[in-house]
């Protein structure tokens, strides 16, 4: 019986931002395996990618995919019923996100009305995908391959990035942004999932502590929502300077490092 969870995030975090190694929180990843401790990712990726780290990872836990777009729960996880809103290929799914076919036509009406340029990742081919985020070929293809949100870039960026938000939130749907790109999302966010898997934690197992780990601005629900959140530095060594909450704790380290180091320090001290 897990009497703690934790959530958390990839890029940056758990994976190093320019790598994608978790070879540098191997420590802390075999103390949570030794004792149990449910790892639950909560990420912007998409479901196939989180596959792949999951298989790596030797993780058997639920997920969260794509900034709380959905929750992928494995058959027969949980022994008690719960709602949900599909089945798919062993999962019984969660689903918060607006489709991506929405959240495409509303990026292409902004850059219309505003006269400024947007790039999708489905405006781009996979070389470029490859480029923008350092993905390797098969990797950058199941990146795109996307169910809730839409990651994408701004022209001139600095200068345009806060009329974008506004327009996105004026349509009714949600802006953030992760380590290298912003996100279109419908409503969902990370915090809202996060809430809706502790209810069910704590319906089969009751009473569960949670811990948050993350780097970016999106990460910044899901710190809201658990009972310890950390923070990660980013790879120049500084905190994410929009993440403020009353009780975080900054980790002493960059991404993995960070990770290891927080996650060691708390159930070395805590057993």
């Amino acid at each position: 019986m897990p009497k703690v969870v934790i959530f958390s995030d990839l890029d940056g975090t758990l994976l190093d931002h320019n790598t994608y190694s978790f070879q540098a929180a191997y420590g802390a990843l075999e103390l949570i395996k030794s004792k149990e401790i449910p790892l639950v990712i909560c990420t912007s990726k998409t479901r196939k990618e989180i596959e792949l780290y999951r298989k790596l990872l030797d993780n058997k836990y639920p997920f969260i995919s794509e900034n709380g777009g959905g929750i992928f729960i494995p058959n027969n996880y949980f022994s008690k019923e719960f709602k949900y809103d599909k089945e798919i290929e062993g999962y019984k799914v969660i689903e918060f996100g607006a489709p991506r076919e929405t959240l495409r036509a509303a990026l292409r009406s902004i850059a219309k009305e505003t006269g400024i340029q947007i790039r999708g990742f489905s405006d781009m081919t996979v070389n470029e995908v490859i480029e923008s985020t350092g993905l390797d070929e098969d990797t950058a293809k199941l990146a795109m391959e996307r169910d809730y949100s839409e990651p994408f870039l701004i022209n001139e960026d600095g200068k345009y990035a806060a009329t974008i938000e506004e327009k996105i939130n004026l349509k009714g749907y949600t802006h953030t942004r992760g380590g290298r790109f912003h996100h279109i999302l419908g409503g969902n966010d990370k915090g809202k999932a996060v809430k809706i898997l502790t209810d069910l934690y704590n319906q089969e197992f009751g009473g569960i502590k949670t811990v948050g780990l993350g780097d970016s601005l999106n990460d910044l629900p899901m710190l809201e929502a658990v009972d310890l959140p950390i923070v990660v530095q980013k790879p120049n060594g500084e905190y994410d300077p929009q993440i403020e909450l009353p009780n975080l704790t900054y980790a002493d380290g960059v991404g993995p490092l960070g990770w290891n180091s927080s996650i060691l320090k708390l159930f070395i001290t805590t057993g």
